[in-house]
């Protein structure tokens, strides 16, 4: 047992900038590491809640939710993997604990208690336009900065999978719409 704090082993202070040749200035650096944090802590939080959706989802649709929650899931784990990634290309420090994602995300946080399918749908959807809405502005200001690698992660990657799971949630909030309400409520009460 050393008698070291835990900072002394520290390479690296968050916001630092490490020395990377990648033909960016550090400030167009310091910007897209901080903007892509923003992201990794809204990404690392829908991931939760597309987790706690699939270990707690119940009702008629159960199964087609159990797999779609999972799918969106992992696919969140593969966009949270490019974030960080890109974020250590441009010399930076990545988010990786839970008060980081806390204090960072604005994403809503689920209660600790079983939801309804169609609250769990709903509260997704919000997250994934959240992420939407920070987004895009974030992908023109790395445009404008000429840092194409974080424009092309922005657009590519975290638009389009969050655009894409969005439109997989809304059509399950329609289905729920034509079936009259919560079909995970109304399955429930047939039981």
């Amino acid at each position: 047992m050393t008698d070291k704090s835990s900072d002394d082993n520290v390479v690296q202070e968050f916001g630092a900038l490490a020395p990377v040749r990648i033909g960016l200035d550090a400030q167009t650096r310091s910007q897209s590491v901080r903007a892509l944090n923003r992201m990794l802590a809204h990404t690392m939080a829908l991931r939760d809640a597309y987790k706690k959706a699939h270990w707690q989802t119940s009702g008629a649709t159960f199964y087609e939710l159990h797999l779609l929650f999972d799918k969106h899931y992992e696919e969140q784990v593969t966009l949270m993997d490019s974030i960080a990634e890109r974020i250590q290309t441009l010399g930076g420090v990545t988010f990786a604990l839970p008060g980081d994602i806390a204090s960072e995300s604005s994403i809503a946080r689920a209660p600790r208690g079983r939801e309804t399918a169609r609250a769990q749908l709903d509260r997704l959807a919000d997250a994934h336009e959240t992420i939407l809405l920070d987004a895009r502005p974030l992908a023109r200001a790395a445009d404008e900065a000429g840092d194409d690698g974080t424009n092309d992660l922005i657009v590519s990657e975290i638009v389009r999978t969050n655009e894409l799971q969005s439109w997989f949630i809304i059509q399950h909030l329609t289905r729920f719409s034509d079936l009259g309400g919560d079909a995970g409520a109304a399955g429930a009460a047939d039981a």
